[in-house]
């Protein structure tokens, strides 16, 4: 291979390398956010969107902690209807 070759196909490599691990970094903990969001809309007494995050969440990550808060808070908004 000539170097400008070797050089170019270095530098795609290294590029594609950091390309996937800002991918992988982006991705977030979607299930503690589900959780944040719903929270903010709790706090907000805004009830109805709130149970809806929840059961969102509890149904797109039930073994996740944040899934077992959620139901605990559920059962408490749904007592005090």
């Amino acid at each position: 291979m000539l170097p400008e070759k070797n050089t170019m196909r270095t530098t795609r490599l290294i590029l594609c390398a950091i390309c996937c691990m800002l991918l992988l970094s982006c991705s977030g903990d979607k299930a503690k956010e589900l959780l944040e969001t719903a929270e903010l809309e709790d706090r907000q007494n805004n009830v109805a969107h709130a149970k809806q995050l929840y059961e969102d969440l509890i149904r797109l990550y039930p073994s996740s902690p944040e899934a077992e808060f959620a139901r605990a808070r559920l059962t408490s908004l749904n007592k005090n209807q």
